[in-house]
């Protein structure tokens, strides 16, 4: 899928080239910014790099800026038979960091790209130097009352339906999960676009099923956490978030020794689409501190 064939992205919004990397026959669609030191984003649902791109714009003057998108997602291909489980996922990405042998890896997560980049990080820490972490987890969240409440609501048979059929979480639930900066048309169409069809949909219903599926593996991850806890560590978080509330920044900042903390109390879940240039900034000084 070539980018000139989008006539919806707009190249003043997302002004980069298009590269893919082929994984089990399909093509993973990633950026490729700039020179210097690496900076890796791996995104969450239902985003895709797009999400990245206020911060690349302005980092890849210095930073070697790397930005994939899920199969499933975004530019990539979006079979419709796929094994589009969050464990797969993290294991294209770590296959991608292999063939493209990348070291001293600066990894930017958010959402689910937490737990999918953070397990390539546990069973590879030397090629990772650092971790920007944005609204995030690494943890089973089957005791918090919340999940449980959400729980109930993600068993629903009707949920894969109004996903494919309705676009339910992007045209509604993506809205509602933002602070006090609300989605604009514009943006939210550059959302909207690579999930034009219901065929398209199935790598954002299986990250509801993963919410279900996967506790256990996310338990794992944080009880192997000790392989990455020492390597500086930018906690980033809009206060918000209707979704990933500020007592799972707490617990990233109790397990990992070495962190750094912003704050944005007017942000919901995107605080990078909020406050991108707050967010870009404390990002620049963390890195020329040693981050």
């Amino acid at each position: 899928m070539a980018q000139q064939q989008n006539s919806w992205l707009k190249k003043d919004e997302y002004p980069f080239s298009s590269n893919f990397f082929s994984i089990n026959g399909n093509q993973l669609h990633y950026i490729d910014e700039g020179k210097g030191d690496i900076l890796l984003f791996v995104h969450g649902t239902p985003t895709w790099s797009f999400e990245y791109r206020n911060i690349i714009k302005e980092l890849r003057t210095s930073y070697r800026c790397i930005a994939i998108d899920h199969i499933g997602f975004g530019l990539s291909e979006k079979p419709e038979i796929y094994d589009y489980s969050t464990i797969n996922h993290s294991r294209t990405l770590e296959k991608f960091i292999l063939e493209k042998n990348l070291n001293n890896i600066t990894l930017v997560v958010h959402d689910f790209g937490g737990p999918i980049g953070l397990n390539v990080a546990i069973k590879h820490p030397e090629r990772f130097k650092s971790f920007v972490i944005i609204n995030s987890w690494l943890w089973s969240s089957k005791a918090d009352p919340d999940f449980q409440k959400l729980s109930k609501v993600l068993k629903n048979p009707l949920l894969p339906f109004l996903y494919r059929y309705l676009d339910l979480e992007i045209r509604i639930l993506l809205p509602s999960i933002f602070g006090e900066k609300k989605l604009n048309k514009n943006i939210k169409r550059h959302y909207i676009k690579p999930f034009k069809n219901k065929s398209e949909r199935n790598g954002t219903v299986a990250f509801a099923h993963s919410l279900l599926n996967d506790q256990e593996w996310f338990e794992e991850l944080w009880n192997k956490k000790e392989a990455i806890t020492d390597k500086p560590t930018l906690l980033i978080w809009g206060m918000k978030d209707p979704l990933i509330k500020p007592i799972l920044l707490d617990k990233f900042q109790s397990g990992f020794s070495t962190t750094q903390t912003l704050k944005l109390e007017t942000c919901g879940h995107i605080p990078h689409e909020e406050e991108p240039d707050r967010v870009t900034e404390e990002i620049k000084t963390f890195l020329q501190n040693g981050g």
